[in-house]
């Protein structure tokens, strides 16, 4: 399996469940800008929508949004816990926090990347994520993760949003700042960095 990513976007999230799983993928950069990806092939011939995450099946089989990737790739290697069995109402926690960051964080941040946005769109969206980010903070002033102490594939994609709240100045909680740190602390997690040149 392939996955087309672009360093520090929300790709980092699959990829950092793939480290953690201990699943085997080929990596493949996107320039997002000229929609071209590392080998030269235009990126949408691969993937009609025109952005990462994209994961291709060994089949050939395109599977996109990353919150759908992640499932599945946690669904392949049920024993890494990252995602609860089908029934538990444990995985629809997970997935719950999953919809929260992708509705409710992920497409907040938009805007602050967009630089045809204008400072009063910029200045809203950074006052939602302080919220938002406040909001997550208390759940994690009790817990080591969103769902308890077990790190899922939830906290993979919030580790991604609270990355971007360092580079576009969004102020968050300790308890979020901690929870950053703890995370960037896991080994396969620094090895997802550091394969996207993101870490030493």
């Amino acid at each position: 399996m392939k996955l087309y990513y672009s360093p520090g976007a929300c790709s980092l999230s699959p990829h950092i469940v793939a480290e953690e799983a201990g699943i085997d993928l080929a990596y493949e950069k996107v320039d997002l800008r000229t929609h071209k990806t590392a080998s030269g092939a235009d990126f949408y011939t691969i993937a009609p929508k025109g952005y990462v995450p994209a994961l291709v099946l060994d089949d050939g089989t395109l599977l996109s949004e990353g919150p759908a990737i992640v499932q599945y790739l946690a669904d392949l290697k049920p024993e890494s816990g990252l995602l609860p069995p089908v029934g538990d109402i444990a995985r629809y926690h997970v997935i719950e926090w999953l919809t929260f960051i992708n509705s409710e964080m992920h497409k907040t941040f938009s805007p602050l990347f967009d630089p045809k946005a204008s400072d009063e769109i910029k200045a809203e969206s950074r006052a939602k994520l302080v919220k938002r980010f406040a909001f997550v903070g208390e759940t994690l002033a009790r817990q080591s993760y969103l769902t308890g102490e077990t790190f899922t594939v939830a906290d993979a994609y919030f580790f991604v949003m609270t990355s971007w709240s360092i580079f576009q100045k969004v102020a968050v909680p300790d308890s979020v700042a901690d929870f950053r740190h703890r995370v960037s602390a896991r080994p396969a997690v620094h090895r997802a960095l550091k394969a996207e040149g993101l870490a030493a």
